[in-house]
């Protein structure tokens, strides 16, 4: 997957962690429209004075937006 590889060639700690078996590769997920500002909002953090979570040590975000992807 070509995003996968810019990710891997700019960041060598993340490429370690997908060559050691540590990450798996990236797999993307369309979510649907408004699907993260939904998200945010179920968990109580919409608005101006909350941030964006950028980076978590457990599925709890990801498992947490699952009832927000897209489906056809």
């Amino acid at each position: 997957m070509k995003v996968d590889q810019l990710l891997r060639q700019k960041n060598i700690y993340y490429d370690d962690l997908i060559s050691g078996n540590i990450l798996q590769p990236l797999h993307i997920l369309p979510v649907q429209k408004n699907g993260f500002i939904d998200y945010m909002k179920s968990i109580g953090k919409l608005g101006g004075q909350n941030k964006v979570p950028r980076l978590s040590n457990d599925r709890k975000i990801a498992d947490g937006i699952k009832r927000y992807l897209y489906r056809e």
